[in-house]
């Protein structure tokens, strides 16, 4: 019997979900992707700024897994025929913007997190952390190296992955590697060693690399190999159990669509899956998820002339006790070599906006560039050129802001699912593109094995 499999969500972790699902079961299967809005990807779409190509969304992702093979992204990129189309970042240095100073961020850290003890880190003798104990990342460098590293290095990185506070994320949903150290050794200092240890580098490897043309182009791979009908444009509202499998309803209320399938993996947002959980009366699992919250950002690009001077870094971050709007600039042009070109425009990325400061961001687009313009003006120390060409990306909702134990709440929504229905995406498994891909490709399995039992 055809079997039908509806993947609700069309970012990198769905069609991940999909290709996996495409991979594994039987070739007659039909993949359905809904995606609600006119275009897929998600957080990776590719634009362009004066006839250069320039990320919108995510600019790139991690080459190695900790365990040192390669990450679910290169993996994936390589399933889709683009393993040799991965180009990788110039070497480069980057700082942090303090006190008006751009201070290179120093060799060997984690995440900000010294490995030599800046303060009283004395061993107590027992573990930094109990067998299940979970603390905010602030609270554990706080208590060891002081108040000082957390705001002036470990907050401008956390932000720069999260657009978080380092006082309100979970340490292991977004350290996992720090939280285990933690668990046995009896000092920070320990613990960051520890990690670090634990992480497996490739000598030679780049850390980083992206699609030549754009991340576009791994979304589209994607959506071919699937080989799945997309649905863009309709929501799907409502999820309920039939005795064969699920129904999803789409559409609007007064003109509804239904399609009735065998299996469904769930990769979007916590509030939309925190309410079709609550439409197939999970009612635990709805909670869960919902508890989540999220970060808004901006990216403003700008492109300036040709001969404008900067400083010999790919970029900066800056800490939210700077004050300023801007909380990290990429040299793009500088950083990605391969996009500069002979009398080309130089383009500086700028991302703004930290979680709590949604109202910030709501400016109309020439205020915000102009904000920007000038923010990067005064952390450079030096008066930038007008651009000669810019733009806008909004993402509202962008960054999951993981607080204590949510991985706990993440196993128990899970645990509380119905045979058939799987959870993929950044609501539960981490922000980064191997995170998201090796999510929906686990959701994937889930769902597959669930096909060969039934």
């Amino acid at each position: 019997m055809r079997r039908r499999v509806a993947v609700i969500g069309g970012g990198i972790a769905g069609l991940a979900a999909a290709v996996r699902i495409r991979d594994r079961a039987p070739r007659d299967t039909e993949i359905v992707v809904y995606e609600r809005s006119g275009v897929l990807g998600g957080k990776l779409r590719t634009g362009e700024l004066a006839g250069t190509t320039v990320e919108r969304g995510a600019e790139s992702f991690l080459v190695g897994a900790p365990d040192g093979t390669e990450s679910a992204a290169v993996r994936f990129a390589r399933r889709l025929g683009l393993g040799g189309e991965l180009v990788h970042p110039a070497a480069g240095q980057a700082a942090l913007a303090i006190g008006g100073r751009l201070e290179p961020i120093s060799p060997g850290t984690l995440m900000g997190i010294p490995r030599e003890s800046a303060g009283d880190d004395g061993d107590t003798g027992v573990p930094l952390l109990g067998a299940d104990e979970d603390v905010t990342v602030g609270a554990l460098v706080r208590a060891r190296y002081g108040d000082d590293i957390v705001q002036r290095q470990v907050d401008p990185l956390l932000g720069g992955v999260y657009a978080g506070r380092a006082n309100q994320l979970s340490l292991a949903a977004t350290m996992p590697a720090l939280a285990a150290a933690a668990r046995t050794e009896h000092t920070l200092t320990g613990a960051v060693r520890a990690a670090q240890a634990a992480t497996v580098r490739v000598p030679g490897r780049p850390v980083f690399a992206t699609v030549e043309g754009g991340l576009s182009r791994l979304v589209g791979a994607a959506a071919v190999a699937s080989g799945a009908r997309i649905s863009l444009g309709l929501s799907v509202r409502e999820l309920a159990r039939t005795a064969r499998g699920w129904r999803v309803t789409l559409g609007p209320a007064a003109a509804p669509q239904v399609d009735d399938v065998d299996a469904v993996v769930l990769a979007v947002p916590a509030e939309p899956a925190s309410r079709l959980l609550a439409s197939a009366r999970d009612a635990s699992g709805a909670a869960a998820v919902g508890d989540l919250t999220y970060a808004s950002v901006a990216l403003v690009a700008m492109a300036l002339p040709y001969d404008t001077a900067l400083p010999e870094l790919s970029g900066f971050l800056v800490p939210a006790s700077e004050g300023t709007l801007v909380k990290a600039a990429t040299f793009f042009t500088r950083k990605w070599t391969h996009l500069g070109r002979d009398g080309g425009p130089v383009i500086i990325r700028a991302s703004l906006g930290h979680a709590g400061e949604e109202e910030r961001l709501q400016r109309d687009d020439p205020v915000l560039t102009a904000q920007a313009h000038a923010e990067l003006s005064a952390l450079l120390g030096s008066s930038l050129p007008l651009p000669v060409a810019s733009w806008v990306q909004r993402w509202d909702s962008a960054l999951p802001q993981y607080a204590v134990r949510h991985l706990e709440r993440t196993a128990s929504a899970r645990a509380g699912l119905p045979p058939g229905l799987a959870l993929a995406g950044a609501a539960y498994d981490g922000v980064g593109i191997p995170a998201c891909i090796a999510s929906g490709e686990a959701a994937a399995e889930d769902v597959c094995g669930y096909l060969l039992d039934s």
